[in-house]
Parts: structure tokens; C-alpha cells; sequence
């Protein structure tokens, strides 16, 4: 029987909490409880609580539980993005949806949005996010080494997984760092039609560059949130051998 995962868990409780099963004010099953109800361990159950969290759906305290604040979520999306791992996690919380899959040569524009060279041969895997609820939250197109055929099959069998963790799984390539760069755009009439938005609108693009041990890229994302479906959240900390000189 197979094992039930935490976005399944967290979309069916989204769906008790929409319908008034757990109304506003009112505590949900203690983490035990959930644990025995979906057959499951405490850290699956977890997971699904801070989905809820993230939808504003929920709080948490300890000695208090899980109390329902809302029964209806925002659809702003806070990326809190502090390692690789945070990173699978938000692609295992948002389902992708593949559209597209298509071998294509990256021209001057391309190439320089890309960091490639001109005239680069990608397979390139174009997809919508979704949340739990099927609303979209952004269109990614992944820029693929076309070597890596079977990814665009497996990214449709798989879809709460990341490409770049697809690739690690399948030819032994993994992330051993992440480029991001984030800006701020409009978006076009395309694809504001697929993201349920309005044309013209302000959105954010995240471009992820992929790199493996000896610093060479094998993947390349381009993704479009609208500007009210997303937060990114980044920590920053001081280095202990860089400290603030003394006046």
C-alpha cells in the first residue's frame, strides 16, 4: 500500500478547514493524532502543518497546538530560501505541472539570460507551480542538458520532485551550489493568461543556475511568479573572522 506523503496530507486538511470540519478559533488534531488517523510518522505530519502555516491557514504553539486562523488562504507564498534543502522542500510542497517538452537552440537573448553561449542546444521542460488547491503560483521553464532525455518523462511521473534532484537520482549529477538572481518585471499576455493574472502586471522572474562539483552548469530555471503570489526571505549572517572594527 503506498505510503501517503504531506502535500496530500496538507491538501486533504485544507480542504476540512475550507469546508468548516475545523471552523475558525478551533484546534486541529494533536500531532499523535494525525500521525495514527494517516498511518504515518511525526515528521510527515509536521511537514503538513507548516504547509498550512505557510498558507496563513494555521498557527502554532507549543503547550497550545495547531489552531485554526483562517479558511480561506492567501495566495502569497513566502520562500524562505537558506540552503539546497529548502529548496527541495518548496518543490515537493508546489506540484508541477508539465506543459511542455522540447529540444530548442538558445539564440543571443537566450544565451545571455542564460549564461550560455550562443547557439547552446537545451531540452527545455516548461511547467506550471501549483499548490495544493491547483492554483497556479508561477511558470518555470528548465534549461536541460538534451543528453538527459528521460528527465522530461520522469518530471511528469514525478511531479513534487525537483528536476535538478530527477537528474541526481537518474545520472548521478548532483547540486553542489545555486546561482539566484531575482528581477522584477511585467508580465506578458501569455503568460498571464497561465497564471490566472492580469497583463501587465508586476511579477518576479528567478533565474537558478545549477552547478555541479566542479562548478559546471547542468540546469538552468527560469521561473515567473506574479508579485503577489510570491515572497523570497533571505537570512544573512555575519562571519565570525569578519567583524566590525572598532572605532
Amino acid at each position: 500500500m503506498k505510503k501517503i506523503n504531506y502535500n496530500e496530507i496538507a491538501h486533504e486538511l485544507v480542504e476540512h478547514i475550507s469546508s468548516g470540519h475545523y471552523p475558525v478559533g478551533s484546534l486541529l488534531p494533536t500531532e499523535l493524532e494525525l500521525c495514527a488517523h494517516y498511518d504515518t510518522s511525526r515528521h510527515t505530519i509536521r511537514a503538513a502543518l507548516k504547509e498550512l502555516q505557510q498558507l496563513g491557514l494555521v498557527s502554532r504553539r507549543r503547550n497550545v497546538g495547531t489552531r485554526v486562523e483562517a479558511n480561506q488562504y492567501s495566495s502569497n507564498y513566502q520562500q524562505t530560501l537558506l540552503s539546497i534543502q529548502d529548496l527541495v522542500q518548496f518543490g515537493a510542497t508546489h506540484v508541477r505541472l508539465v506543459c511542455e517538452v522540447k529540444e530548442t537552440v538558445a539564440d543571443i537573448e537566450l544565451a545571455r539570460e542564460l549564461g550560455c553561449p550562443g547557439g547552446t542546444r537545451w531540452l527545455r521542460i516548461s511547467s506550471l507551480r501549483i499548490t495544493a488547491s491547483s492554483e497556479p503560483i508561477g511558470w518555470t521553464d528548465a534549461y536541460i542538458d538534451p543528453a538527459y532525455t528521460e528527465v522530461g518523462e520522469l518530471a511528469r511521473e514525478s511531479p513534487q520532485k525537483l528536476i535538478s534532484s530527477l537528474i541526481e537520482a537518474r545520472y548521478g549529477r548532483s547540486i553542489a551550489q545555486i546561482h539566484q538572481t531575482v528581477q522584477a518585471i511585467t508580465l506578458s499576455a501569455q503568460l498571464a493568461n497561465q497564471l490566472k493574472a492580469e497583463p501587465g502586471s508586476p511579477a518576479l522572474k528567478i533565474i537558478r543556475r545549477y552547478m555541479d562539483s566542479s562548478r559546471k552548469i547542468f540546469e538552468v530555471t527560469v521561473t515567473i511568479h506574479p508579485a503577489d503570489r510570491l515572497t523570497v526571505s533571505m537570512q544573512l549572517s555575519r562571519s565570525s573572522n569578519n567583524a566590525l572594527p572598532k572605532i
